[in-house]
């Protein structure tokens, strides 16, 4: 027999929060222009109600799944966002994810509510609906701290990269102003003995520069025997 609850239940939503890197090394986010009210026109997250009989992590795969068309993403949990008047449709707590992918490797095409969909630099934003300014500026926070101390930002480069590329991919992530130390960042990332050789570029106009990949496995490995030391000579460096 099903339990009645003496209290009221709010809804609950999930919202994406998908970050991409362009060639040009600028940082972007996904968003999706609304079909429907409320809101409707505006630019938001991708995201939506939560079934009953969902997982929240599924829901957040379906709705980005249903209204941008990518798939395979890995996402992590971001923030619970529940303040009362965030949604005009009545008491909805929102559980927020965000991401981190390559652009070239996932496509968008605007699909379901979504009237369309686009990546935009985090540096010129449209209004936003709802309260999800709050939420992109958290999952940013949250994205420059982390950076500093796990792989993450490895989801942005193709498999084969250079120490430059790497180098402006951090750059661009914490937002700094004026370009990090080149020696000091290189002679920092490869004493975490995490990067392996790949050859050297083709093809190219200049001095032709060495390719590394990410050894996720040596990564691994080096966390679970040395994880402190790990992250004490990795790139928590001062900017």
């Amino acid at each position: 027999m099903p339990y009645t609850y003496e209290y009221p239940r709010p809804s609950v939503t999930v919202d994406c929060v998908i970050f991409g890197l362009e060639e040009s090394s600028e940082l972007k986010v996904l968003l999706i222009q609304r079909r429907h009210e409320p809101f409707a026109e505006h630019w938001a997250l991708p995201g939506g109600f939560v079934n009953l009989e969902e997982d929240l992590e599924a829901a957040a795969l379906r709705e980005l799944e249903e209204e941008t068309n990518m798939r395979d993403v890995f996402i992590e949990q971001l923030f619970t966002f529940g303040e009362p008047g965030r949604d005009p449709r009545g008491r909805v707590i929102s559980v927020a994810y965000y991401a981190l992918v390559n652009l070239a490797e996932h496509p968008v095409k605007a699909a379901s509510d979504a009237r369309n969909v686009r990546w935009f630099s985090v540096q010129d934003l449209p209004q936003l609906a709802f309260d999800h300014d709050t939420i992109l500026e958290t999952a940013l926070t949250r994205l420059r701290g982390k950076v500093r101390y796990q792989p993450i930002g490895f989801e942005l480069l193709p498999e084969k990269f250079t120490l430059t590329q790497l180098q402006q991919l951090y750059e661009t992530i914490l937002g700094v102003d004026e370009s990090l130390n080149k020696r000091n960042f290189r002679t920092r990332i490869l004493k975490m003995d995490v990067l392996e050789e790949a050859g050297i570029q083709e093809n190219v106009a200049h001095r032709p520069a060495k390719l590394y990949r990410f050894n996720k496995e040596r990564y691994e490995e080096l966390q679970r025997l040395k994880y402190k030391d790990l992250v004490k000579r990795g790139i928590d460096f001062e900017i």
